[in-house]
C-alpha cells in the first residue's frame, strides 16, 4: 500500500486506495494529481516526492470529493504548493461542510461531518487556471459529482478519476455515487474511445485499457435503472424504494451509506423522470414514484 509505482516516463502513481498521481516536471518540480484521503496520506506523497528529489508545486484536484482532496490542506500548510481544483468543486475544497450538506440535503449531524466525506478546508484556485507543463492536458469527466477532470500527462498518461469503479467495487458496493447519470453515460462513452497510452482509475486497476471496466460500470447503471423500474411497478415513495434497493443489493444500512447511495437514488429517480420512464406524483402528502 502507498507504493510508487512507475506508469511511463515521467509520470508515476501512488497505489493506494484513492490513487495519487506524481508528475516529475523534469526541472527539480512535480505535480501531483489528488492528494489522497487524509494527512497520512499527504505525508506519504512528500515521502516520496524527496526520495525523489523533488518539490512539489501545486496539486491538480480532479474533483473535491474527500478522498481526493483530503491530503491538500497538510501539502499547502508544509510546501505553500498551490492547489488547484474545477469551478464548483474549488469551492467544495475551500467549505468542504457543502458536500455532506449536498448529500444529506440540510446540515449534517455530526456523524456526517467527518474525514470521509468532509476533507479539512483548504484555499484552492480554479484549475482553469493552472499553469501546465506542456503536453499536459484537462479533461472533462462530468457525471460523478459536478465538474470533474481527468489528467493526460506528456506521457499519454491519463489519470481518469472516479469516471469509473473497478469490477470488485461494483460487485461489493453496486450504487457507486452518481450526480448525474445522463452525464455519467456520456463519459463513459467517452473514455471507452479515448486515446492514452496508460489508464489511471482513482478506484479501479491502471492498466493500458479501461474498456472491460467501462463496460461493467455500464452494465450495472442499466441494472440499476431496471431494478428500480420493477421496484416502481406500483407507486412507492423514496423511503421504500430505497429500502428494497438496500435489500436487494444485500448493503448495509448506517448514516453515511443511506445518504451515499440515497443521493444517488434520487440522481436515478430524475434520470429516469426525464427519460420518460418513470413519473412522481403527490398523494396524501407523500410524493410517490411509480413506472410509466
Amino acid at each position: 500500500m502507498y507504493e510508487l509505482v512507475r506508469a511511463k516516463g515521467n509520470t508515476y502513481y501512488i497505489d493506494c486506495p484513492s490513487k495519487i498521481g506524481v508528475y516529475d516536471c523534469g526541472d527539480g518540480g512535480a505535480i501531483l494529481i489528488d492528494s489522497g484521503n487524509d494527512k497520512d496520506a499527504a505525508k506519504k506523497a512528500l515521502k516520496h516526492l524527496s526520495a525523489m528529489g523533488l518539490t512539489l508545486k501545486f496539486v491538480l484536484c480532479t474533483h473535491s470529493h474527500a478522498d481526493h482532496i483530503g491530503g491538500c490542506k497538510l501539502l499547502r500548510d508544509r510546501t505553500g504548493c498551490g492547489i488547484f481544483a474545477p469551478e464548483i468543486e474549488a469551492e467544495y475544497t475551500r467549505n468542504p461542510v457543502l458536500e455532506p450538506s449536498f448529500i444529506y440535503g440540510g446540515y449534517p449531524m455530526k456523524a456526517l461531518r467527518n474525514k470521509f466525506l468532509m476533507a479539512e478546508g483548504c484555499p484552492a484556485e480554479d484549475i482553469l487556471s493552472a499553469e501546465l507543463p506542456t503536453g499536459m492536458e484537462l479533461v472533462p469527466l462530468k457525471g460523478h459529482c459536478f465538474n470533474m477532470y481527468g489528467v493526460l500527462t506528456p506521457d499519454r498518461v491519463f489519470f481518469a478519476a472516479d469516471c469509473v469503479s473497478g469490477e470488485n467495487i461494483l460487485e461489493k458496493y453496486h450504487v457507486s455515487f452518481i450526480y448525474d447519470v445522463a452525464e455519467y453515460l456520456k463519459t463513459l462513452d467517452f473514455v471507452e474511445s479515448f486515446s492514452a497510452d496508460y489508464f489511471v482509475p482513482a478506484h479501479a486497476a491502471a492498466g493500458e485499457s479501461v474498456r472491460d471496466t467501462v463496460a461493467a460500470n455500464r452494465r450495472k447503471v442499466g441494472e440499476i435503472c431496471e431494478k428500480i423500474l420493477e421496484i416502481i411497478a406500483e407507486p412507492l415513495c423514496f423511503e421504500d424504494i430505497l429500502a428494497k434497493i438496500f435489500a436487494h443489493y444485500g448493503l448495509t444500512m448506517d448514516i453515511s451509506q443511506y445518504v451515499l447511495v440515497g443521493s444517488t437514488l434520487r440522481s436515478y429517480l430524475s434520470y429516469l423522470s426525464d427519460m420518460g420512464k418513470a413519473e412522481f406524483f403527490c398523494h396524501e402528502n407523500k410524493i410517490l414514484w411509480k413506472k410509466i
